[in-house]
């Protein structure tokens, strides 16, 4: 069902990556902006879908923007501990970093992760990772309604994988249960790697993860639906949820951020930049058939976006009891 062109690259980003972060220069201005390389910071390990995203936008970086671009690493602590540090780096553009929702709108909800959402400046969101639903290809559920049937005649009995506790994936499943009048169990692993071997090794009934993992698998998964507005090139068998019949639409959303004292010219320079990478057809064939959705959420567009998602994962952080009901 599924390719394994995604494994093979994410194999080779983890085995040829350098997890060291270089000294960064301060010495440019918007006026020639850019004019040298530009570091990419990822705040979290190479091979994961953050950074095979940065290395698809770093082949088309240097065509788009006349320079190119070093991707580097910063792990630790789901990528707070990057973000925690972003507003000390250098302001000048030359410095950019990976930022995640809702990573960054549940962190600080959750405990003192040493930045507040506001504090965070991102200049671009370029896509999202739809949530879907995987199950091992031998399993009884052979679509979305088996599955609900059977969680409805047996409460807590179906048990999902996923990445993370308080995540995309755990608001997901929240979500179902709640518009499918269901009760089922989540029961997070340390990420989508571990998330999805619990499905493959039936330790848990199905998995709630990315769809960009249905790439890695071959015929061992079966997708029974995705949280996108469109049925993905990538999986043109697998529905929607809002054509099942709920209306059950996201996952987690990558973007570029700087620091927040870089200059008002240069954060629309790196939206610009990012966005025009977004429109190279060598880059979105290369999302699309990774399972990747592409948006385009500019820097003149970012206030309401994060004021919707604010409020979107605001609510679901009550549900999670992350926060207390108002």
């Amino acid at each position: 069902m599924f390719s394994n062109n995604l494994k093979k690259v994410i194999a080779s980003i983890a085995a040829t990556a350098a997890l060291t972060v270089t000294p960064f220069t301060n010495s440019a201005s918007a006026d020639d902006y850019p004019s040298k390389p530009v570091n990419y910071i990822i705040p979290f390990n190479a091979g994961g879908e953050s950074d095979l995203s940065a290395r698809f936008q770093q082949a088309s970086f240097e065509k788009i923007a006349g320079v190119p671009t070093v991707i580097q690493y910063m792990a630790g602590a789901g990528g707070a501990v990057a973000w925690s540090q972003l507003n000390g780096m250098p302001n000048d553009g030359y410095t950019i970093m990976g930022i995640n929702i809702p990573h960054t709108i549940l962190q600080p909800l959750q405990k003192d992760v040493g930045y507040q959402t506001d504090d965070l400046t991102p200049v671009h969101y370029f896509h999202y990772t739809p949530d879907a639903i995987f199950v091992p290809v031998d399993s009884r559920f052979t679509n979305l309604n088996d599955l609900i049937e059977y969680a409805k005649q047996n409460p807590a009995m179906v048990t999902f994988s996923g990445s993370g506790s308080n995540s995309s994936n755990n608001i997901a499943q929240v979500r179902l249960d709640e518009m499918a009048g269901i009760t089922t169990t989540y029961i997070p692993f340390s990420g989508t790697g571990p998330a999805i071997t619990a499905v493959l090794g039936s330790q848990v009934m199905a998995g709630f993860n990315y769809a960009t993992s249905g790439s890695n698998y071959g015929d061992k998964l079966r997708m029974l639906a995705v949280a996108s507005d469109e049925r993905l090139p990538a999986f043109p068998e697998v529905p929607t949820f809002k054509e099942l019949g709920f209306d059950l639409v996201g996952g987690a959303y990558r973007g570029v951020a700087v620091p927040a004292s870089t200059p008002e010219a240069i954060k629309r320079q790196v939206s610009d930049i990012v966005s025009n990478i977004n429109a190279d057809p060598e880059f979105k064939k290369k999302m699309e058939e990774g399972g990747f959705v592409l948006t385009d959420i500019t820097y003149d567009k970012m206030d309401e976006f994060i004021a919707a998602k604010k409020k979107e994962y605001g609510a679901a952080a009550e549900k999670l009891g992350i926060v207390a009901k108002k």
